[in-house]
C-alpha cells in the first residue's frame, strides 16, 4: 500500500505542492528517504520514529520507503516531519484512508511528538487555499495561517491530539488570526534640536517614499534622525501586511504566528555579507532589502559596507525585487524598500572643520566618498548635508512639532497618491510617488512653465542623468502634495533639485 500524504516546497515566497508518498513493503527492515531531501529532510526519520514512540507506537519491522515528489527539485527543511508521520499512519492504518483529504500538511516533530513551528507556513496556507484545500500546521502557527482566509485550518501542538481530530474523537478548535500590537515607545522628532532642514528632508522621505543619503559629521543627529523615521510612516494595509508577512514567514522572523501592521525598519551592520543584505545563502533565504519591503533599510556607515555588497543593492533599488540566482534554483523575492543611508564626509569624519580634520584634507574626503559609486548616489532621491549640531541649538526649547503632528501629514500625503494612482492605472499598484515611472510619471509629476524651464536648465548645468531627473520630477510632486497642491510649481522642482548635492542658496536664487 502507498499512501500519500501532500505538503509544500518554496521558490521564493511561492509554494509548490509535494507528495509525500510512503510505502510500507517486505525485506529487511530500513527507512529511507528520496527525491532530493536536505540535511534536515534526511533526519526526520529519526526524529518521527522518536515521536511515533512518544504516543506508543513502533514502526513495523518492515523496508519503508518514503518518496518526496517531484524528484527533481530539492526538498529543504524540517517542515516535511508531519506529513512523513502522517503518511505512516495511514499506511499503518492508524488513520483511516480518507482522513487527509483535501488537506497539506506541514510542521516539525519533537521527541516527545510535539508539533513545532516552522518558517513558511502562510505562504503554505495562502497556496493550499488556491489549491482548495485545508492546511495541517504547527498550533503555534494557527493564527499565521488563518489569515489565509480561504482554507480550513488545523493547528495541534503534538501528535496525538491531531490523531484524535482526524479520527473525530476530540476535535481542535479553528485559530484565530490575530494582529500584534506593537506597543513598543517610537522616539520622538522633538527630541532633535536644530537640523531644520534634515528634518525637512526627511518627511519629504517618508511622504514619498524616497531614498534619503545623509552627509556629516559624526555627532551630527544622523541616525537620531533615521531613527524617527518609522513614527512618521504611516502603517502597513492589509495587503501590504500579508507581503511583509509572506517574506518574514519564509524568513522564521513572524513573531508568535501574528501579523503587524508596522512598517518594517532593518538595521544591518556594516559587516554584513551580500547574501545577508541581498539574500541568497544555501537555500536561498530572504536577504535584508525583502525584510525591508513597504519599509526602510537603513544602513549606517554607509562606505564601511563591502564594495560588493553595496553595488548589489543597485538591480533591487530600481526593480523592486531581489532575484537569486543559483545553480540550483533562481528565486525572486519582493524587495519594494526606501533606502535611508548616512555616511561621514571622511574616514576621520571632520572634513571642512580646521581645527579638527586630518593632515590628508580634502583628499580623505574625496577618496572615502570615493567608495560610493556614482550609479549608487544617481539612485538617491535626496542627498543633504548634516551640519554639526551648535551650542545655541542644545539650548532651544523642544520644537512644538511632534511626531505624531507630521506623520498625520505624511499619511494625508500618501493616502493623495495612493488615490491619484489608483485613479490612473489601478493594475500597476503604485502606492507612492518613489514608485512611479514612465508615462505615469510625465502624467502626475509636469510641472508648470516655470518649472519645466528650471528643470531643463538644471539638466544641462547639473549633467544629471535621465534617472537624475525622473527622481527630480518625483520629489518635487512629492513636495507638491505635502502642501496640498494638485500642480508642480516651479518652487517645488527648485527644492527638489536642492537635494542633488547643490547648493540650496543657489538653486533658490534661480526660480526668482
Amino acid at each position: 500500500m502507498v499512501a500519500t500524504v501532500q505538503t509544500v516546497a518554496f521558490e521564493g515566497i511561492e509554494g509548490r505542492t509535494v507528495d509525500v508518498q510512503v510505502q510500507i513493503s517486505g525485506g529487511l527492515p530500513a527507512f529511507t528517504v528520496v527525491g532530493l531531501p536536505d540535511k534536515a529532510v534526511s533526519e526526520a526519520r529519526e526524529r518521527v520514529r522518536a515521536a511515533l514512540t512518544a504516543i506508543g507506537l513502533s514502526l513495523p519491522p518492515e523496508r519503508i520507503t518514503v518518496n518526496l515528489s517531484p524528484a527533481d527539485i530539492p526538498k529543504e527543511g524540517s517542515h516535511y516531519d508531519l506529513p512523513i508521520a502522517l503518511g505512516l499512519l495511514l499506511a499503518m492504518q492508524v488513520l483511516p484512508s480518507d482522513s487527509l483529504e483535501g488537506f497539506m500538511a506541514m510542521g516539525e516533530l519533537g521527541l516527545d511528538a510535539s508539533v513545532r513551528a516552522v518558517p513558511g507556513v502562510l505562504p503554505a496556507a495562502i497556496h493550499a487555499g488556491s489549491e482548495e484545500k485545508g492546511l495541517v500546521c504547527p498550533g503555534a502557527c494557527g493564527p499565521e495561517a488563518a489569515w489565509a482566509g480561504s482554507s480550513e485550518i488545523v493547528a495541534p501542538h503534538d501528535l496525538m491530539s491531531l490523531i484524535n481530530h482526524l479520527r473525530g474523537t476530540r476535535l481542535l478548535e479553528p485559530p484565530k488570526a490575530e494582529i500584534l500590537l506593537d506597543d513598543r515607545p517610537v522616539p520622538d522628532l522633538r527630541d532633535i534640536k536644530g537640523q531644520e532642514s534634515a528634518k525637512r528632508a526627511i518627511v519629504v522621505a517618508a511622504a514619498g517614499g524616497h531614498n534619503l543619503l545623509m552627509i556629516g559629521p559624526p555627532g551630527s543627529g544622523k541616525s537620531m534622525l533615521a531613527a524617527r523615521l518609522p513614527g512618521l510612516l504611516p502603517p502597513l494595509s492589509s495587503g501590504e501586511a500579508l507581503e511583509v508577512s509572506m517574506i518574514a514567514s519564509i524568513a522564521g522572523e513572524l513573531t508568535d504566528g501574528r501579523l503587524s501592521r508596522t512598517r518594517p525598519f532593518r538595521n544591518p551592520h556594516h559587516t554584513a555579507s551580500q547574501p545577508a543584505l541581498i539574500g541568497g545563502g544555501t537555500r536561498a533565504k530572504p536577504g535584508e532589502v525583502s525584510l525591508a519591503h513597504t519599509g526602510v533599510l537603513f544602513l549606517d556607515e554607509l562606505p564601511e559596507f563591502a564594495r560588493g555588497t553595496l553595488e548589489a543593492l543597485r538591480q533591487p533599488m530600481e526593480s523592486g525585487r531581489a532575484v537569486i540566482a543559483r545553480a540550483q534554483a533562481h528565486v525572486s523575492y519582493p524587495a519594494r524598500f526606501q533606502l535611508i543611508a548616512a555616511m561621514n564626509p571622511c574616514r576621520c569624519g571632520y572634513l571642512g572643520d580646521e581645527s579638527m580634520a586630518c593632515s590628508r584634507a580634502p583628499k580623505c574626503g574625496a577618496d572615502y566618498q570615493a567608495k560610493i559609486s556614482g550609479p549608487l548616489y544617481d539612485r538617491m532621491d535626496l542627498m543633504i548635508e548634516v551640519a554639526a549640531v551648535s551650542a545655541a541649538d542644545l539650548t532651544l526649547p523642544p520644537p512644538a512639532e511632534s511626531s505624531a503632528d507630521v506623520a498625520a501629514r505624511v499619511a494625508a500625503a500618501r493616502q493623495a497618491q495612493l488615490d491619484r494612482y489608483a485613479r490612473l492605472d489601478p493594475v500597476a499598484r503604485v502606492r507612492t510617488n518613489a514608485e512611479a515611472d514612465g508615462q505615469l510619471l510625465e502624467t502626475v509629476a509636469a510641472p508648470d512653465e516655470k518649472g519645466r524651464k528650471l528643470l531643463e536648465q538644471a539638466v544641462t548645468q547639473m549633467r544629471l542623468s535621465a534617472r537624475g531627473y525622473h527622481r527630480v520630477l518625483r520629489v518635487a510632486r512629492t513636495l507638491a502634495d505635502l502642501a496640498g497642491r494638485d500642480a508642480v510649481t516651479a518652487a517645488d522642482v527648485a527644492e527638489a533639485l536642492s537635494y542633488r548635492r547643490l547648493n540650496p542658496q543657489a538653486v533658490l536664487a534661480a526660480v526668482r
